[in-house]
C-alpha cells in the first residue's frame, strides 16, 4: 500500500519566508516615499479668495466664491509669489469676474513683482488728469495678506480710501459723464452772469470734470444728506461776488432733493440779480435757510473828507456794518480777495483808514492783513463756541485767467474749452498765506476751504463772452464761473468737512 504524503512547513522555512515578505514590503514603501518627495508635482491647485464690490446707493457688496487657479509646471509666463507659481491664467479669470460685475470690458491685470506681496490691478479708466483725454473709471483689486507657509496672496475688496489725512488740494481733474450734479433747467436760481448755457455757450464739457485728490476719494455730494446736516439751521455765505457764485451753486445742488420747488423761496420775495446783495432762501421741508450777504472786504466801506472832497475809504479797523445779519448763523462761509486787486486797493493812496487817520499811502498786503485781523477779532468776540455750535469756514482766493490784459483792458479766455495741463501760477498767493497766518492766531476754530490750486487748472470754467445775453468779445469775464461748474466742487469740499465733524 502506497504511503500518503503530507504538505507542511518546517519552522526554519517559515521564518525565512516571513522575513522575505516583510523586507519586500518595507523596500517598496521606502521607495514609494522617496519617489513622491523627489518628483516635482505635476499639478497644484491654489485657492485665491477675493471680494469685489459694486456700489448701488451708499454700499452694496458682492462676495465671490473661492477661485481655483491651476499652476501647471509647463505653463509659460508664470511668476512666483512666496515660492508658489501663479500663472497669467489669473489675469483672464479676474478680468472675466470684473466684467461680470461691471458689465464692461477691462484691461488685463498687471503684475507687480515681489516675494511677499503682489498687486493685481484691473483698470477701466473713467477719467484722467488734464494731460490725457477722457476715459473710463478706474477699478482696482489689490492683493495683500498671506496665508500659511506658502504665502499665497488673498485678494481683498478695496474700501474707499478715507479723506482723513489726505491733502485735498493735490490731485487732478477727471472727466466724468455722471456730472454735472444738476442742470440749468433743474435750477431756477442761476443769474444771468453765471448762466453760460443760457447765454449761448454750446459746449458742455466744462461741467463734466470732477476733482480727484491724489491718494483718496472725495465723497460725491448728496443733497438729501446735506439738507439733513443743515436741518433747522442757517447756512450763511458772506463775501464778494465769487462767494455769491458759490452760494448760487449750493442752492442749485440742494433744490434737486426737493420734490416741490414751491417749498423753496426767498424770504423777502427777491429775485437774484447783481444789483441786490442780500438773500435768504428757506427750505420749508427742512426748516433751514441758505443765505448770502455781500461784503467785498469784510470790513467797512466808508467815506472821509480828504482836502475839499469826501472820498471813498476802507475802514480796515472796523468790521462791515452788515454783521447783524451774520450773527446767529450755524455755518458761516467767508471770503475776500477779488476786490483787493482793483486799482484803488492796490495803489492804496488816501484809501485805507484807521480811526480818523487816512493813510496817504499803505501797502495793499499790509492793509489786507489789518483787515483780516479786524475780521478775526469780530469772530473771536461774537462767536462763542461754548454756547453755540457755529462752524466757521474761510474760502481761499479763486484764480482769474485773463490773457492779453486785465478785466478792464481787453483780457480774454474765449478759446479755452479744456482744463490747463499745468497751472499758470508757480507761487502760492500772498493773500492765502496771510489768511492762514491769521487763522492760526485765532481762538475760534476756522476751517480753510483751500480751492485755489484745484481751480487754477480750470481756465475753461469761466463765462468769458457768455456772461451776458448780449455777447461782446471786448468784455469778457475770466474771474467768475459758469454754473453748473467749478464752484460745485468747492461745495463738495464744504460738504465733506461738515460730514467729518
Amino acid at each position: 500500500m502506497e504511503r500518503q504524503r503530507s504538505f507542511s512547513f518546517k519552522p526554519t522555512r517559515l521564518l525565512v519566508f516571513s522575513f522575505t515578505i516583510f523586507s519586500s514590503i518595507l523596500f517598496l514603501s521606502t521607495f514609494a516615499i522617496w519617489l513622491t518627495n523627489s518628483t516635482p508635482s505635476i499639478h497644484q491647485q491654489t485657492h485665491l479668495k477675493f471680494n469685489t464690490s459694486s456700489s448701488v446707493g451708499d454700499s452694496f457688496r458682492v462676495a465671490l466664491p473661492p477661485l481655483a487657479v491651476q499652476s501647471l509646471t509647463s505653463f509659460t509666463k508664470n511668476f512666483t509669489v512666496g515660492g508658489v507659481k501663479i500663472p497669467t491664467l489669473i489675469d483672464n479669470r479676474l478680468a472675466r469676474t470684473q466684467n461680470s460685475l461691471s458689465g464692461s470690458k477691462s484691461e488685463p491685470v498687471r503684475h507687480h513683482g515681489g516675494a511677499s506681496n503682489v498687486n493685481f490691478t484691473a483698470m477701466q479708466e473713467h477719467g484722467t488728469s488734464p494731460e490725457r483725454g477722457p476715459s473710463s473709471e478706474r477699478k482696482k483689486i489689490v492683493a495683500g495678506g498671506l496665508v500659511g507657509k506658502t504665502q499665497v496672496p488673498i485678494l481683498k475688496r478695496i474700501e474707499q480710501k478715507r479723506v482723513k489725512g489726505c491733502d485735498l488740494t493735490q490731485g487732478y481733474w477727471v472727466f466724468d459723464e455722471s456730472y454735472p450734479l444738476y442742470s440749468k433747467d433743474s435750477c431756477p436760481f442761476i443769474d444771468e452772469g453765471f448762466d453760460c448755457e443760457g447765454n449761448g455757450r454750446l459746449d458742455r464739457n466744462y461741467s463734466k470734470w470732477r476733482w480727484q485728490p491724489k491718494g483718496c476719494d472725495l465723497p460725491r455730494f448728496n443733497a438729501t444728506k446735506m439738507l439733513e446736516l443743515i436741518r433747522g439751521k442757517r447756512l450763511v455765505f458772506v463775501g464778494d461776488s465769487i462767494n455769491r457764485n458759490q452760494w448760487e451753486s449750493m442752492l442749485c445742488m440742494l433744490v434737486g432733493a426737493i420734490k416741490d420747488p414751491k417749498r423753496v423761496y426767498e424770504t423777502h420775495g427777491r429775485k437774484i440779480t447783481k444789483e441786490k446783495g442780500n438773500y435768504s432762501f428757506r427750505f420749508l421741508d427742512y426748516q433751514c435757510t441758505v443765505e448770502y450777504y455781500v461784503s467785498h472786504y469784510l470790513v467797512h466801506e466808508s467815506k472821509a473828507r480828504i482836502g475839499q472832497k469826501r472820498r471813498p475809504t476802507l475802514r480796515i479797523d472796523a468790521i462791515d456794518h452788515g454783521t447783524s445779519s451774520w450773527r446767529g448763523a450755524d455755518i458761516l462761509v467767508f471770503n475776500t480777495a477779488h476786490w483787493w486787486s482793483h486799482y484803488k486797493t492796490k495803489a492804496g493812496i488816501y484809501y485805507y483808514q484807521e480811526g480818523s487817520l487816512v493813510h496817504p499811502q499803505l501797502n495793499v498786503s499790509t492793509a489786507f492783513r489789518k483787515a483780516l485781523k479786524t475780521w478775526a477779532s469780530w469772530v473771536d468776540k461774537r462767536i462763542d463756541r461754548r454756547k453755540t455750535r457755529t462752524r466757521v469756514f474761510f474760502r481761499s482766493s479763486a484764480p482769474s485767467h485773463f490773457r492779453g490784459g486785465d478785466w478792464n483792458s481787453g483780457g480774454h479766455c474765449t478759446e479755452a474749452t479744456l482744463p490747463l495741463k499745468e497751472t499758470l501760477s508757480t507761487t502760492y498767493p500772498e493773500k492765502n498765506i496771510i489768511v492762514e497766518e491769521i487763522i492760526k492766531q485765532m481762538k475760534t476754530p476756522v476751517t480753510l476751504l483751500n480751492i485755489t490750486s484745484l481751480s487754477e487748472y480750470r481756465i475753461d470754467g469761466h463765462p468769458s463772452i457768455y456772461g451776458r445775453k448780449t455777447r461782446s468779445s471786448r468784455v469778457q469775464d475770466c474771474s467768475h464761473w459758469c454754473l453748473p461748474g467749478v464752484p460745485d466742487t468747492w461745495n463738495e469740499l464744504l460738504y465733506f468737512h461738515l460730514q467729518s465733524r
